[in-house]
């Protein structure tokens, strides 16, 4: 695996759309498609990195910053959870950061393409597009009479986790706790009972990364779609509330799902910390984990770039060949790590967007 051919990388979960309407500027396509340096993620490291495409988030963001720089108090102590965000406050901002992904295909003279189904995915991969998929992360701006699913869906949504790890009109999302289990609060109200439902009806992916256990519970007895958590580590390996247990690692196999693995290196390390000194090592403790938990053809990346501290050996979106070399120096072999890098992601995308 010379370094001048990278594996293609298809990730489960950026926050690039928020860094780029963060940054407040007339034209932020460009600061994708010319490079800036900042961040994780713009076109000229995408292309050195291999980066094939993925799940570009929609976040809208709490009205007040969070720190992410050490972990989140234990259970039992006054943690200050992020606050609730209005409707009409989710919305503005979700509107604006698609409007980004979309200005960005058009301006990019091909270089990117919004993806509505596992066929344009392999058709843009094919072409050296990068292959976005529109995902909203927090549904704050649906309403509980769900209108807006379906002029989102017709937009080109195609993957949507009703919770951030607030709580909303729809379920609890679980909070940044550790060492502490998901088991946080209770599960899906009626109204996300109704969202999982007319998802399933639109196809449209239900990701489950920041639900707590009890709505994880929920979306299992109510999907007839395979269980996803697009950017989860093993909880077993880092204790964080953000991590799956055994049993959630069980029921996402036994529904022929997949798991992201988050670079975040707080919900890699078994101290729970945001250090950039995270061995590469231990992303590959918790590839094994997943692999043996899920099967060969349940597990993806699921990077978190642009939303959270991520191994200095990585460093940026440029830096995935060294992953993919780190798993080759471990023993996967060139089949397995096709898998994980992306074969696997649009196999499953095919069993539920279509």
């Amino acid at each position: 695996m010379p370094p001048s051919t990278p594996v293609p990388v298809f990730d489960g979960h950026n926050d690039t759309l928020l860094r780029l309407h963060a940054a407040k500027v007339a034209e932020p396509e460009r600061l994708f498609l010319d490079g800036t340096r900042k961040g994780h993620i713009d076109l000229p490291r995408a292309r050195q990195g291999g980066f094939a495409g993925g799940f570009f988030a929609v976040f809208p963001p709490p009205l007040g910053p969070i720190d992410f720089s050490s972990p989140a108090p234990p259970p039992g102590s006054d943690e200050r959870l992020p606050p609730d965000l209005a409707q009409a406050d989710a919305a503005a901002a979700t509107f604006a950061m698609a409007s980004i992904l979309f200005r960005l295909e058009r301006a990019s003279d091909g270089a990117l393409t919004v993806c509505r189904s596992a066929a344009d995915i392999r058709s843009a991969m094919d072409r050296g597009s990068i292959a976005a998929l529109f995902h909203i992360e927090g549904a704050e701006a649906i309403g509980p009479d769900l209108a807006l699913l379906d002029v989102l869906h017709a937009a080109g949504l195609r993957s949507l986790g009703p919770v951030w790890s607030r709580r909303n009109v729809f379920g609890e999302g679980v909070p940044f706790r550790f060492p502490s289990t998901p088991d946080t609060g209770p599960g899906l109200t009626d109204a996300g009972k109704a969202l999982v439902r007319a998802c399933n009806r639109l196809k449209i992916l239900v990701d489950l990364s920041h639900l707590n256990e009890k709505g994880f519970r929920d979306v299992a007895a109510i999907t007839d779609a395979p269980l996803v958590a697009t950017h989860s580590n093993v909880h077993a390996l880092c204790p964080s509330a953000r991590n799956l247990t055994e049993w959630q690692l069980s029921a996402i196999r036994e529904s022929r799902g997949m798991v992201g693995l988050n670079f975040a290196t707080g919900f890699l390390r078994s101290d729970g910390r945001m250090g950039g000194d995270t061995a590469l090592d231990v992303m590959i403790a918790h590839l094994d984990a997943l692999v043996e938990a899920l099967g060969e053809d349940g597990v993806g990346f699921g990077s978190d770039f642009d939303g959270a501290p991520v191994p200095a050996a990585i460093r940026d979106v440029a830096g995935l060949p060294r992953l993919i070399e780190a798993m080759e120096a471990h023993g996967f072999g060139r089949e397995l790590i096709e898998k994980i890098a992306w074969r696997n992601w649009v196999g499953l995308l095919e069993r539920t967007i279509g």
